[in-house]
């Protein structure tokens, strides 16, 4: 069952209400007349309360994506004030997309468990915690502990943001709906740098983490108010302790072997004992997922083949897209000698960009179609992207920001309605289970993507040849989202239908 119908629904039993049946409005087949009218709250098909709650899911989410990606322009700041090495520091980057990959499949587990609004409370509850351990945080491991925090709390509500999208609006709506949760997973991202790089210069890089913390609690505030209180799916729910045990040793393994070969290569022991190890455990876990009554993945989610090509696209997708907002700020601030506010400056066009495009691509996937938007809007990723490949050491920085423009509306043009089609094929009842594996393969896409970045600069940053060609390891790194870019162009047209 999808998370939160349990909310709607709180007068029938807690198991007869997980196996319910929905249509294709996430409202119960068999509910006709008065009872569909009060399911949907009336035309529109949309249950009373539901824009409400949905605004607070989209904005928590919002606010732990901003962060993970508005912390890339202010590491050289943080490393000064806590006298920490860059290698040190990007375990506030690194560790923050290893903690998301291994919380986001224990969010099936709340959608059962817990109420809607509990789901949601734990989230920002778990944003508060880290905002504070990051504000009052003296030392990097209490700072770092502060930034895993934030990242469970996005591990636990993006995969809710796309089930309430998915269940709770009408077949019509529903990729308008996820490209409004677009702000959330291609705006956020794309304004970071720009809210974080001219916090840091006006303020200190502490002073984004209160921001983070007052609008945080904001939003509790509202939880509180606005959201009703109702009864959960499945109120005794046990998580199933060893597939929790192995998703974390198998997705934390290999994403932390992918995040050792930027600085040990490929052929070093750092990389490939957790990799392998890592690949082991994730076979291991879903193995376990077939067998056991309440996996934290249902495996049926593989029987759609929409859902199968749409992953792939997903993965294509934040591999090119995650990682090159960090070798922006890198360019801009190593090579350039400019400041994070500088760095930030060259992305804010991105901003409005994500701002507009999101929303208005849902809209034209649920009037035309999927197809010409997701194909048109590769097509435009892949433009912008190649075109960054071609920065140099004294490359305009204008030129700079046009190319991440036309690569942003490409990328905010895809999210939402990618996401509503990868989705679409699933049954109501599996829409929890697709949410948090779409989840975790766009973040594995992010992190391998990351790595895969820093590891092509690490490989051609000689310096001999950094005299002769110092944007070299820049190109390289822009090549790799290039190429990612590309083969999504390419399946875009061959898959989505």
């Amino acid at each position: 069952m999808a998370a939160g119908e349990g909310d709607d629904l709180i007068e029938r039993p807690a198991r007869e209400r997980a196996e319910a049946q929905t249509d294709d409005a996430g409202v119960p087949a068999h509910a006709g007349g008065r009872g569909r009218a009060a399911a949907t709250g009336g035309p529109a098909g949309v249950a009373p309360g539901t824009y409400g709650l949905y605004a607070i899911v989209v904005l928590a989410c919002a606010l732990g994506n901003l962060s993970q990606t508005a912390v890339n322009a202010m590491l050289p700041s943080i490393n000064a004030d806590l006298g920490a090495s860059v290698a040190t520091s990007q375990w506030l980057t690194t560790g923050y997309m290893l903690m998301l990959g291994i919380v986001v499949p224990v969010a099936t587990f709340l959608s059962r468990r817990l109420s809607t609004r509990g789901h949601v409370l734990v989230g920002i509850a778990l944003s508060v915690a880290g905002s504070l351990a990051d504000i009052l945080g003296g030392a990097f491991p209490l700072v770092l502990v502060g930034r895993l925090l934030q990242a469970a709390s996005c591990g636990v509500l993006m995969p809710l943001m796309q089930t309430i999208a998915m269940t709770r609006f009408p077949k019509g709506r529903r990729a308008t709906a996820m490209g409004v949760a677009g702000i959330a997973m291609g705006f956020a991202p794309n304004v970071g740098p720009t809210v974080g790089g001219a916090m840091d210069y006006a303020w200190g890089w502490r002073s984004f983490f209160v921001l983070m913390l007052a609008c945080s609690l904001a939003l509790g505030a509202a939880t509180l108010l606005g959201v009703r209180r109702g009864a959960a799916p499945d109120p005794h729910a046990r998580l199933e302790l060893p597939s929790l045990a192995l998703s974390t040793l198998g997705f934390g393994g290999v994403l932390l072997g992918l995040s050792q070969a930027s600085g040990h290569g490929v052929a070093s022991p750092w990389f490939l004992v957790p990799a392998l190890v890592g690949v082991a455990f994730v076979v291991a876990f879903f193995v376990r997922q077939r067998r056991v009554q309440n996996p934290l993945i249902d495996l049926r989610i593989f029987a759609s083949k929409r859902f199968d090509y749409g992953i792939v696209a997903l993965v294509l997708l934040f591999l090119s897209f995650m990682g090159a907002t960090l070798i922006i700020p890198l360019y801009v601030e190593q090579l350039r000698g400019g400041t994070s506010l500088d760095a930030g400056l060259v992305i804010l066009p991105t901003v409005v960009a994500a701002l507009v495009m999101n929303p208005l691509a849902g809209v034209l996937a649920d009037r035309v179609g999927t197809r010409p938007v997701v194909v048109g809007a590769s097509l435009v990723m892949a433009a912008g992207a190649v075109s960054l490949c071609l920065v140099g050491d004294a490359t305009p920085l204008v030129f700079v920001s046009v190319a991440q423009t036309v690569r942003s509306v490409g990328v905010s043009s895809l999210i939402g309605p990618l996401q509503a089609w990868t989705l679409a094929g699933l049954e109501p009842r599996l829409m929890a289970h697709g949410s948090s594996f779409a989840t975790l393969a766009r973040q594995a896409g992010a992190s391998f993507g990351t790595a895969l970045m820093v590891l092509a600069m690490s490989l051609v940053a000689d310096p001999a040849a950094a005299a002769a060609m110092p944007a070299l390891p820049y190109q390289v790194a822009f090549g790799v989202s290039a190429v990612a870019a590309v083969a999504l162009l390419g399946y875009a047209i061959a898959r989505v239908r």
